[in-house]
């Protein structure tokens, strides 16, 4: 098992791994793991369960009381990701490299100011960059624990990048873009009043970015649209 690379540190570790829609569910694998190494809790302690908000959390329930860590999944074609992080809250989100219609979208889904910024960014990396607002938007709506609802589409992201970066519109919000590679835009939003910083636990191997399967398909991401 992989051990803890960052002490002493404010973290959020992500851990990566093949999503196949067997059993047991990957995610509850990975969050399993991310309970084991950082409540240092064998796997028959661990429960898996939600916090007031509805955000998923690994608990340890003790005699004097329960210990919670806060976590966040995300799942995109073959693939699950999990943060999960010891001082507060933490979402994330993952999405695949592909064609999209990136300005069509943006003038449906996002603010003004984020076509604006949009159609400024070259042609090349003009997806990229849509993916980088639209997971930032998903990672922050897990972190706050009310998903994309009440207009999280059109809440203002900061420009993508790391280290991570204060939400506009969310006090003590911060959210970023840690390199994946394989195909793939990974955004990690936190609350927080000082920086967080961001372990990578586990990257994509052989076959991980291997062929999309319908089957496993899960993405927030609209794939069409229409009167636009």
């Amino acid at each position: 098992m992989a051990q803890l690379t960052v002490s002493g540190r404010d973290t959020a570790y992500v851990w990566v791994g093949r999503d196949t829609g067997g059993q047991p569910d990957p995610a509850a694998v990975l969050l399993r793991r991310a309970g084991a190494l950082l409540l240092g809790r064998p796997d028959a302690e661990l429960v898996l369960t939600h916090d007031r908000e509805g955000r998923p959390v690994v608990r340890v329930d003790e005699v004097t009381g329960s210990v919670e860590l806060a976590v966040s999944v995300s799942r995109t074609a073959g693939l699950v990701v999990v943060a999960a992080r010891q001082a507060g809250a933490v979402g994330v989100d993952v999405e695949r490299i592909r064609p999209l219609p990136a300005l069509a979208l943006a003038r449906r889904w996002f603010p003004p100011a984020e076509l604006a910024w949009l159609g400024d960014r070259p042609e090349a990396s003009r997806t990229v960059d849509f993916l980088r607002l639209w997971t930032a938007k998903e990672a922050v709506g897990k972190a706050l624990g009310q998903g994309l609802r009440g207009g999280g589409l059109r809440r203002l992201m900061p420009p993508p990048g790391l280290p991570l970066r204060p939400v506009p519109s969310a006090e003590h919000l911060c959210v970023g873009h840690p390199h994946l590679g394989g195909g793939l835009v990974l955004a990690v939003a936190a609350h927080a009043g000082e920086q967080v910083g961001i372990e990578v636990m586990q990257r994509p191997g052989h076959g991980v970015t291997a062929e999309r399967r319908a089957s496993v398909e899960r993405t927030s991401l609209p794939v069409v649209v229409r009167g636009n």
